[in-house]
């Protein structure tokens, strides 16, 4: 084998969004390997300088290969610049030998970073435009992500045979997580939740000059090409065609928008069916339901054109007809699903309103990782780790319970209810509940449920729709109000997964180099 084999001697440098995971970390990783191995020659910098280097070189190398262990399982670990000529034979490590060397890099960047560049001297230089940079925070958060994701089931699986959560990694996770957190609880960082008021600007701004969304609560965010193409070609693929003019691409399913429970914070346990304990009523369903869901889901009567609009479209456009057989449900160019999402645009982004306009500097950008995030997966390290929802890591304050209704408290839902604390499998599904409204549609619930061993299993392979007919006096006013009847679910498609979809399949070149190097179970 070629050092050519495992990265491409060459990437275009053309469009950052032209790039392929399995080709560009490869290439990444090499370069971080150039880099430090090449430290000594720094021999102008001060070394403040060169620990920044150093640690910013660690921690992409940890990031890469953790990256392609999400998606491929254990690989090799390259801690050294291969040589270009020659034969190499590299072994696969399974998943947490692997996650173990990518620990330490992220251990050793964190601990050579600062928590904010604008306090050193190097970052002085570009006072206020390194939140970008790679700092403390970002290397601490990965390394409890790759504790965790370490410790998961799947994982742990993979690596040991067991498919239950590993409780030293989820220890260990439990621990950098906290650190992070204590950081910040106790304003030594620059990061913070955003107010619920202000949530959108986790996602997108609007009028600031193309402002790169994430505010204070982003944690990591790359570089992005163009703002406006963020928001030009994506606001629309959002919008149903018959109030925009591009073609809807993103629709939330019906099932999974049942995760959004009520603002008592009880889950909802069957949507077409009245439950007491909740409060939750199938005749009025979008009552009295956790904040997010108002804020996420554009729901059936929702006025979605705020300002002027042609008198024979009125009727047809300005509210969101997503009834069984509504204007805006059309199969090829609105909602299959009964919902629309716009949790990464305003509901403005249409051709009336027209706030994906370049006057109005709309730009959309979903960051890698945010803070509350944060606080979710150390409930999750934390619970699995330590067996109780009243686990902790010993150097931070709160519980596994308590950082999840920090989250809660941001959104103006009740705290988790105490029957769901007696158990931790009770609260673990909590937990995944939790991460399934706060961070939805965000890139995260794929890997979360093949590392929970769950993508092959029902109802998580269903892709329904929610169905129902308007019923009594329409309420331009306030939708909740509105009353339905018939309302069910139907399911649009079953996803057929299998065993082997847990990881995807390396390429055939590869894995034909030599025996050590073997492909993924199934494929």
């Amino acid at each position: 084998m070629n050092q050519a084999d495992f990265t491409p001697v060459y990437i275009p440098n053309d469009r950052n969004i032209n790039k392929d995971l399995w080709n560009a970390a490869w290439y990444g990783i090499r370069k971080t390997n150039i880099g430090l191995a090449n430290m000594d020659l720094m021999t102008e910098a001060t070394n403040e300088e060169r620990d920044l280097i150093k640690g910013q070189l660690l921690f992409f190398r940890a990031w890469f290969h953790h990256r392609l262990m999400e998606y491929f399982g254990g690989l090799p670990y390259i801690d050294t610049v291969l040589p270009s000529v020659g034969e190499i034979k590299l072994g696969r490590l399974n998943y947490q030998q692997c996650a173990d060397k990518a620990a330490a890099d992220f251990r050793a960047a964190a601990d050579l970073l600062p928590i904010n560049w604008d306090d050193t001297a190097p970052g002085k230089r570009t006072l206020g435009k390194n939140q970008l940079r790679i700092n403390k925070i970002m290397a601490l958060g990965y390394l409890g992500k790759n504790y965790l994701w370490a410790g998961s089931p799947l994982m742990n699986y993979e690596s040991t045979g067991s498919k239950t959560y590993n409780q030293e990694y989820c220890k260990k996770a439990a621990a950098a997580f906290g650190e992070l957190l204590n950081l910040v609880e106790t304003g030594q960082t620059p990061y913070a939740l955003v107010e619920f008021k202000n949530y959108y600007l986790n996602f997108y701004t609007t009028g600031q000059n193309w402002a790169l969304p994430g505010s204070t609560e982003a944690i990591f965010r790359g570089p992005y090409n163009s703002a406006n193409n963020s928001n030009w070609g994506t606001s629309k693929q959002y919008t149903p065609v018959i109030v925009s003019e591009g073609d809807l691409k993103f629709i939330p399913t019906a099932n999974y928008v049942d995760y959004y429970g009520m603002a008592n914070g009880l889950p909802i346990p069957d949507i077409t069916k009245p439950d007491a304990e909740s409060g939750y009523d199938p005749q009025f369903p979008w009552k009295d339901r956790d904040p997010r869901f108002y804020n996420d889901i554009v729901f059936d009567g929702v006025k979605f054109v705020q300002g002027a609009i042609p008198k024979a479209e009125e009727e047809v456009n300005r509210y969101a007809n997503l009834f069984t057989g509504g204007s805006y449900r059309d199969v090829g160019t609105g909602s299959r699903t009964g919902y629309v999402l716009r949790k990464f645009v305003p509901v403005t982004a249409n051709k009336y309103d027209n706030a994906y306009s370049w006057g109005n500097n709309l730009h959309i950008y979903v960051p890698y990782m945010r803070l509350s995030d944060i606080y979710i997966m150390y409930a999750e390290a934390a619970l699995m780790g330590y067996n109780a929802p009243t686990g902790k890591d010993a150097n931070f304050s709160k519980t596994a319970v308590e950082a999840i209704n920090v989250i809660r408290e941001r959104a103006g839902v009740d705290p988790v209810n105490a029957k769901f604390l007696g158990s931790v499998e009770d609260f673990l599904g909590e937990v995944r509940r939790e991460r399934a409204v706060e961070l939805s549609f965000e890139g995260h619930r794929f890997n979360d449920l093949r590392r929970w061993l769950l993508l092959i299993e029902s109802p998580y392979t269903l892709k329904k729709s929610i169905e129902f007919d308007r019923t009594g006096t329409f309420n331009t006013t306030d939708p909740t109000q509105n009353r339905v009847a018939n309302l069910r679910e139907v399911v649009i498609l079953e996803r057929k997964f299998t065993e082997k979809h847990y990881w995807l399949p390396l390429k055939n070149v590869d894995v034909n180099m030599y025996p050590e190097f073997p492909q993924n179970p199934g494929w």
